[in-house]
């Protein structure tokens, strides 16, 4: 009789824990990032009074790259990358490359989509007065109207893009852009390498697929790719070394969650320096559910989840001063999101799927 009791005692207690567990993800699950009808629209140096339709990833890219860059009140910080940004794309050659294989750039056609994550310090204002300094290149302007997270702002810049690959970078320029042309020359190299494995009849190894109901099945494309920019092997440099404990320590555990999570192979999550494919975008973007800063490891939990590849390059880097980022907080904040994110994967709440 006792035992009997003991029995349903931990059954009961097991009950209630799940139940209250299940009730912890309801509730820090964000809800739904909303667009709304203004933020589907641009302003530029061309229209600055008349905000003009932004484009849908769903639609045929029109130009070779996309820059999406995400702000929050970034006036000080964002002429600088700018410059940098615009100094590289219109350049004649590649300075990352060896003097006998320069390649020409002036004729990879590009956007620039900064997204104002509802600054309050006139960062809009300041990125259409950039747009006029730049204006012979397509620079365009997005407002969001509330402050949603960087997660939020590049998800918006991505499903707005027009761009056949389409990079995201940090306003602050703490990563080198030239270092674009490495991330670049690697997707080629995945580009080929998923050609020839057409040729020997191995394309789509690994991605996933659903069935339509006819026994048929429909993929991830097999052009949809990442390359991903690196600080791992600058661990032990000066640029690293010199941070302050409390964000090495930041980094670490970081490390350690990230294995847990599912996404340890990846050495550098938190790079702001990614490139997608126009296919990988489409399949990823639309399932991205997080909009704090942490959302790298939910873009790339998903790439991992439909077997679109995921390549790392190594990048240069410098800390830039000015970050937003509460250390504490967002440490909090990190922890809570990834295990958010995992659980509603493990539990279907969220789901990666194929997107036609």
């Amino acid at each position: 009789m006792e035992m009997s009791t003991l029995v349903s005692a931990a059954v009961v207690l097991l009950v209630g824990l799940c139940t209250v567990l299940y009730a912890l993800l309801i509730f820090w699950t964000p809800p739904s990032i909303i667009t709304r009808p203004s933020e589907k629209k641009y302003q530029s140096y061309k229209s600055p009074d008349k905000p003009l339709p932004l484009p849908s990833l769903s639609d045929p890219g029109t130009v070779d790259l996309s820059v999406v860059v995400p702000a929050y009140n970034e006036t000080e910080r964002l002429p600088t990358m700018m410059a940098a940004t615009i100094a590289h794309l219109t350049s004649s050659s590649s300075p990352s490359l060896p003097p006998n294989q320069n390649k020409p750039l002036h004729k990879r056609t590009f956007e620039i989509l900064i997204v104002d994550d509802g600054s309050t310090d006139g960062t809009a204002a300041r990125a259409l007065e950039l747009a006029a300094e730049y204006k012979a290149w397509d620079v365009k302007v997005v407002r969001l109207e509330e402050n949603t997270g960087k997660g939020g702002a590049v998800r918006h810049g991505m499903l707005h893009a027009a761009g056949k690959r389409l990079l995201m970078v940090d306003a602050d320029g703490a990563s080198r852009f030239a270092d674009l042309e490495a991330l670049w020359d690697k997707m080629d190299c995945m580009v080929a390498e998923e050609q020839e494995g057409e040729g020997r009849g191995m394309a789509m190894k690994g991605r996933k697929s659903i069935g339509n109901g006819n026994g048929e099945g429909k993929g991830v494309p097999a052009d949809a790719m990442v390359v991903v920019g690196s600080r791992a092997h600058l661990v032990k440099s000066e640029a690293v070394v010199k941070r302050s404990l409390i964000r090495n320590i930041l980094m670490y555990g970081l490390h350690t969650i990230l294995r847990i999570v599912g996404v340890g192979h990846i050495r550098d999550t938190q790079c702001g320096f990614k490139l997608f494919s126009r296919a990988a975008a489409r399949q990823i973007f639309p399932a991205q559910h997080l909009a704090t800063w942490i959302f790298d490891v939910e873009l790339l939990l998903l790439a991992k989840q439909l077997g679109i590849p995921v390549a790392e390059v190594p990048i240069e880097w410098h800390e830039v001063a000015g970050s937003k980022l509460n250390v504490m907080t967002a440490s909090l904040q990190m922890l809570r999101d990834l295990l958010v994110v995992r659980a509603n994967h493990l539990l279907g709440r969220w789901k990666a799927v194929p997107v036609g």
